[in-house]
């Protein structure tokens, strides 16, 4: 993920402490407009970062499942351009958008209404109910937390895939993209590279053998 301005504390805090700076921005890609409002305080609050408009661009491409999916998680969804893109491009699925970030939560909500998306809802992890499982997970998760803590939070995420779902996730090369997709694997996470481009990786896990994790 791209550098944020720490100053006033970080993308990740719940309730950040920078004055607030709106900012009106756009997400153009070939299926899907979207103006979003940012903030300070938040991930990419001048521009949708290179990151998520390529993982966004490389998985248009795929060819639709038989079987569209109808739940769909956003993990780390910032201000919202991951979670609303696949809202619109999945109109009869239900798209829920996790962030700790209270700030980029409520201009979540916000850039919904703007743009007509009604099949999205956005909330921290503790609101969504324990049994609500996905067929999809699309992220650009937050690799500057820390290698323990992403960790920790795709042990607590991957396993709400079902059984035929997948992920996505994109990850700069040089934050450990590599690195990740070995640890996936090893901990019972199917994990391989499904794009490469510019310094950025995009990893695809499916659900594998849980029995011979370690």
């Amino acid at each position: 993920m791209a550098s944020t301005d720490t100053s006033d504390g970080h993308y990740f805090d719940d309730a950040p402490t920078a004055p607030t700076k709106r900012r009106e921005i756009e997400l153009v890609l070939p299926d899907v407009f979207l103006a979003l409002t940012t903030d300070s305080g938040v991930f990419a609050a001048g521009s949708v970062d290179k990151g998520t408009r390529y993982l966004l661009r490389a998985i248009s491409e795929v060819k639709a499942p038989a079987t569209p999916p109808r739940s769909i998680l956003d993990l780390g969804c910032g201000y919202g351009p991951i979670a609303l893109t696949m809202a619109k491009r999945f109109p009869d699925a239900h798209v829920w958008g996790v962030d700790v970030n209270e700030r980029a939560l409520g201009l979540a909500d916000e850039n919904a209404e703007a743009n007509g998306v009604d099949n999205v809802t956005f909330a921290k992890a503790d609101s969504i109910e324990s049994a609500q499982t996905f067929d999809l997970i699309v992220s650009n998760p937050p690799i500057r937390i820390g290698k323990k803590a992403l960790h920790e939070l795709l042990s607590t995420w991957l396993p709400r895939l079902n059984t035929d779902g997948r992920a996505w996730m994109v990850v700069q090369k040089h934050l450990g993209s590599d690195s990740l997709a070995n640890w996936l694997t090893e901990h019972g996470w199917a994990t391989n590279r499904f794009a490469s481009k510019a310094g950025f990786r995009i990893l695809e896990t499916h659900p594998s053998d849980r029995s011979e994790q370690p």
